[in-house]
């Protein structure tokens, strides 16, 4: 079983930057399909960014696309999101999600490994 720890989460003025990163544990790292996830509250979970076991193909919500870039380094065990122009309703807790297949998803109920989640907030 895969374990993910997300850090790197925080406060930054809108038109700022922020990675945060998810490194896991536990399993064999290159064999899950990662995504990141995002929830505000009163709002339900939603999907931001995926990426396949290899690396090869990413996918993003329509919201961040053009803003947020995904990326692995499976040497490391290591997932990246890295966040761009960011805006005041990116604010959320942004979770790492994992699940060991060979395709991609964007639903909550498809991933079956979660960390914990870290907080960004973006000041206007």
């Amino acid at each position: 079983q895969v374990q993910l720890v997300e850090s790197g989460g925080g406060l930054v003025q809108a038109g700022g930057s922020l990675r945060v990163s998810c490194a896991a544990s536990g399993g064999t790292f290159s064999a899950y399909a990662m995504a990141w996830f995002r929830q505000a509250p009163g709002n339900e979970r939603e999907f931001v960014a995926g990426i396949n076991f290899s690396g090869r193909s990413t996918y993003y919500a329509d919201s961040v696309k053009g803003r947020f870039t995904v990326s692995r380094d499976n040497a490391k065990n290591t997932v990246y999101l890295q966040m761009n122009n960011l805006k005041p309703e990116d604010t959320a807790i942004y979770y790492c999600a994992a699940v060991m297949s060979p395709l991609h998803y964007t639903d909550v109920a498809d991933y079956n490994h979660w960390g914990q989640g870290t907080q960004v907030t973006v000041s206007s």
